[in-house]
């Protein structure tokens, strides 16, 4: 079964999504360390935090947010958003994270981010590819480089990045579905990645389209707030596969 992966976003200390990454489209959904404990409860292993904050301002904000779900949650936590030095980076660890998104960086200092994968191995950083119109964007999705995603992946993978977080903009919070084609054209040409797909998700469905085309994880978030995943169903698939 596709490993599961439920995301909080933070601005201002609180849980928001976003819509193709504009934050003029800001939804509230509460308290991140209750909707953390709430997923925890559902049986949910990993979290995804993103400190959007973080991401606008180009320095990780939000810490004190990832700090509080780490100590009072048993989850897996990945942390990302406004990690742009040496000192972010710690941060993020240092407040728990197991795992720590990084996109941007790779873009603006690649020889900082294969520090970083040299330095702390490949199971503790995620390359983040944030996609749009076939081009990574950066800093929050507020910035277009001109980099392809095809030569963003291969530059990384091929130095020893594991973990991939790929998520497509222009499907991001709009519920329409997720590019699966996208994903498995990642696949094929790099199968040993596990690659997380994000963006789109807008049904228990659509998470088992991804599972069914072969993606080992997926990121979902405002189709849970929004009451339009079937928990349970996606749960006892995993139960039946253990």
């Amino acid at each position: 079964m596709i490993e599961l992966i439920p995301a909080i976003d933070i601005i201002e200390g609180k849980c928001v999504r976003l819509t193709k990454g504009d934050y003029d489209t800001k939804k509230v959904y509460g308290d991140p360390l209750e909707m953390a404990r709430q997923f925890e409860e559902l049986g949910m292993r990993r979290l995804h935090v993103v400190d959007l904050d973080g991401a606008k301002s180009k320095h990780v904000v939000n810490i004190a947010v990832l700090k509080a779900i780490t100590t009072h949650t048993n989850l897996i936590v990945d942390f990302g958003g406004g990690v742009k030095s040496d000192d972010d980076l710690e941060k993020a660890f240092d407040a728990g994270a197991a795992m720590v998104t990084a996109g941007s960086i790779a873009i603006t200092d690649p020889d900082r981010y294969l520090y970083w994968l040299e330095k702390y191995g490949a199971e503790r950083l995620v390359l983040g590819a944030d996609v749009r119109e076939g081009k990574v964007s950066i800093n929050g999705w507020k910035e277009d480089s001109d980099v392809q995603l095809e030569d963003f992946l291969s530059r990384y993978i091929m130095s020893g990045t594991k973990h991939v977080l790929c998520t497509e903009i222009c499907r991001d919070g709009t519920l329409a579905g997720p590019a699966v084609d996208l994903y498995q054209s990642i696949m094929r040409r790099y199968p040993d990645c596990h690659l997380i797909a994000s963006g789109g998700v807008g049904s228990t469905e659509d998470i088992l389209a991804l599972d069914r085309a072969g993606i080992p994880a997926v990121v979902f978030g405002k189709a849970f707030y929004e009451g339009k995943i079937d928990m349970k169903r996606l749960l006892a698939g995993r139960e039946t596969e253990n």
